[in-house]
């Protein structure tokens, strides 16, 4: 890959992540409950979920995905359920300042973070196709495609990772002043609610004919 077509696709790269999406709620989420040191592992999952997905389009497997109705509605749905469910338990979460739940963190363990990082942007086939349409834009055929899927697969986890820390470090930090009881639960509520209109928004999703 070229210098100039790296650096095209980093700032990319940086748009990408910078964009609220399920993996930005999910990060905040996390900061909100848990604090940013143990809430950043659910950003791990989530760079986990994208080289996954980027795997999934290096083998051909992408393609398939997109154009297969019956794969592709399967993956679409248990997206929508997941989202659901994590609004549903978001919603549901105590509400109690940041410094008390945190003292109660270890019931989750920081694999379980990394685990619904993961879920999120694996099982997301906006994902698939988003990168099916982007990554190709920056690739060059007559050269190896291996260490050109390596670039990529570094330079999107490194924005992300950068990206989601501010995210999470938000609403650890920002949100960890809001004391009462009522403020933290109008939080878990609108969290819980922005979770579940994104499983709306990709239930209504459709794959390019």
């Amino acid at each position: 890959m070229e210098l100039s077509t790296w650096l095209a696709f980093f700032a990319a790269s940086w748009a990408i992540s910078i964009s609220p999406g399920p993996g930005a709620l999910a990060a905040m989420s996390a900061g909100l409950n848990h604090g940013f040191r143990r809430g950043y592992a659910t950003t791990v999952g989530l760079v986990l979920g994208i080289w996954s997905q980027l795997l999934v389009v290096g083998v051909g497997l992408g393609a398939l995905l997109a154009t297969s109705a019956m794969a592709f509605t399967a993956l679409k749905w248990l997206g929508v359920a997941y989202l659901v469910w994590l609004g549903v338990q978001q919603w549901r979460a105590p509400a109690r300042p940041l410094a008390e739940l945190q003292a109660d963190a270890g019931a989750v363990t920081p694999r379980t973070l990394v685990l619904r990082g993961w879920m999120i942007n694996a099982v997301n086939p906006k994902g698939t196709v988003f990168l099916l349409a982007v990554v190709p834009q920056f690739m060059d055929l007559q050269q190896p495609l291996l260490r050109q899927y390596l670039t990529i697969a570094l330079t999107l986890g490194f924005t992300d990772m950068v990206v989601m820390a501010g995210y999470t470090a938000l609403a650890s930090r920002v949100l960890a002043e809001l004391k009462s009881a009522a403020h933290m639960r109008v939080l878990n509520r609108v969290f819980g609610g922005l979770f579940v209109a994104a499983g709306a928004f990709l239930a209504v999703f459709k794959r390019q004919a």
